[in-house]
């Protein structure tokens, strides 16, 4: 399916008016599955929407997230990305060069309760599972350069 008719159908699912900056901000969390920040995207879509400002991508990518049509993924303080891609997966974070993988579930998993089997403390609607650590890249790059 094209992606900016995805997006379009997407912000209509939830009563939001289709603009060109959020078809385009969407379209671009759709198509890149590189858990991009504010400035990834802008930097990526200024040059193709010369009206765009760090604060439409900001106030968007936040009203996205709102909406239940992006994921919100705080690492830590200094650390805040968007993931467009809403299936059930965990994110994996290199702390030597700062990507963040998606790691996919491969069932039902253990560690991780059911939010129904959770005490109640209210409505959970999303849960955030992540792990720390180097990535197989970094892992060789450093142990290549130790030698």
């Amino acid at each position: 399916m094209d992606m900016r008719l995805l997006a379009k159908q997407k912000l209509e699912s939830r009563g939001i008016r289709p603009s060109v900056h959020r078809l385009r901000i969407l379209e671009y969390l759709l198509e890149h599955n590189t858990h991009p920040s504010v400035d990834e995207v802008f930097s990526a879509l200024v040059g193709k929407i010369p009206t765009l400002s760090r604060t439409t991508v900001y106030t968007t990518l936040r009203m996205l997230a709102d909406a239940g049509l992006a994921q919100m993924i705080t690492i830590d303080e200094r650390h805040v990305c968007y993931d467009g891609h809403l299936h059930d997966h965990c994110h994996f974070y290199c702390r030597e060069c700062g990507r963040i993988l998606d790691i996919e579930l491969p069932g039902p998993q253990v560690s991780t309760p059911n939010p129904e089997e959770i005490p109640l403390v209210g409505h959970i609607d999303q849960v955030q599972f992540y792990y720390k650590g180097l990535c197989a890249e970094c892992v060789k790059r450093l142990s290549i350069n130790q030698k």
